[in-house]
């Protein structure tokens, strides 16, 4: 303890508080109307996500390389709206503002897994689009199922060390001024601010989240679709050309989703009013995981087909069970 006293500082006495106050959004009132439209899209994208993963599970048909990254954006899409917006709720709807030191932690550690989940996965997706149109016909080798499988795993596992890492640093540091956070939850950035010891470490990772979880993903699926682009030029028809990037738009849309405003938020934040901030991150946390389902249900044609699968046999199973009576 001595040691580790003396790296906070020769006059600063380590200090761990019981809880933090989650400040949210300052002077707008009626606010609780936000967090109640929060909750039905909390409920629309846990109904949306946990539909297609049932549907990717149940056909047979879909057990494709794509579909497993499609799987696992659904599976960081359900995390993420369970990990947020349960906890938002009580502590705004119901004025539970205190939050425990543990409870942050997990709290921080949990949002920042989904979200970072959400990159990472897109660039599964890119790189599934990338191959499939670049290199058609090295696509069964190049992307199978056990290619994307491990890609998946090893992202999962990388983005677990570094926040285990980001949250574990962020336990050495001392909280002896404020334990007030500015933000809407714990908020990796705004939480090592407050810290008076040494902060280097935290900034130092979350400059590495950044670079490492924002700007390589959406710097490689840009890089992709302009290799894209130029193999679509190639092609010799306009139909074919059309045909191929049909199968681009989903994920496209879900590009643009994610990206735009949590790129803008965090290059603008210095000029970007406190309270839009919030309202802009946390609608980047909530809608996403509420679109993606429907995005790929109605601009994925084996999706569609599936649906249509599954309702005919539904009906079928009901016509049956009616004559039979």
């Amino acid at each position: 303890m001595d040691l580790f006293n003396s790296a906070l500082g020769r006059n600063i006495t380590f200090v761990r508080p019981s809880h933090f106050i989650i400040r949210g959004f300052i002077g707008i009132s009626n606010v609780k109307y936000y967090y109640v439209f929060l909750f039905f899209i909390f409920i629309l994208s846990v109904l949306g996500n946990v539909f297609v993963m049932l549907l990717l599970l149940l056909d047979h048909n879909l057990h494709t390389p794509k579909y497993i990254a499609v799987f696992s954006l659904a599976v960081s899409d359900l995390l993420n709206s369970c990990a947020l917006v349960p906890k938002l709720l009580d502590i705004f709807l119901f004025n539970h503002n205190l939050i425990s030191y543990s409870d942050c932690l997990t709290f921080l550690f949990f949002c920042y897994m989904s979200l970072s989940m959400e990159a990472l996965n897109l660039v599964a997706l890119a790189y599934d689009r990338l191959i499939a149109i670049v290199s058609p016909l090295h696509y069964h080798i190049r992307v199978t199922n056990k290619v994307m499988s491990g890609l998946i795993a090893f992202f999962w596992t990388f983005v677990l060390l570094v926040l285990l890492t980001a949250t574990g640093l962020l336990t050495r540091l001392s909280f002896c001024d404020s334990v007030v956070i500015k933000s809407y939850f714990c908020d990796h950035g705004q939480l090592y601010k407050l810290g008076c010891n040494d902060t280097s470490p935290n900034r130092i990772i979350a400059l590495f989240l950044i670079i490492v979880i924002l700007w390589l993903p959406l710097a490689f699926i840009l890089a992709s679709y302009i290799r894209i682009g130029i193999a679509l030029l190639k092609i010799s028809t306009m139909k074919e050309r059309v045909k191929a990037f049909k199968t681009c738009t989903a994920h496209l849309s879900l590009v643009a989703i994610y990206f735009v405003p949590i790129l803008t938020t965090f290059t603008m934040s210095s000029a970007i009013d406190p309270n839009i901030r919030i309202i802009n991150l946390s609608l980047t946390s909530v809608v996403p995981p509420l679109l993606n389902p429907i995005i790929y249900v109605l601009q994925t044609q084996e999706i569609k087909d599936s649906v249509r699968k599954l309702v005919k046999v539904k009906i079928q199973n009901v016509i049956t069970v009616k004559i039979v009576k």
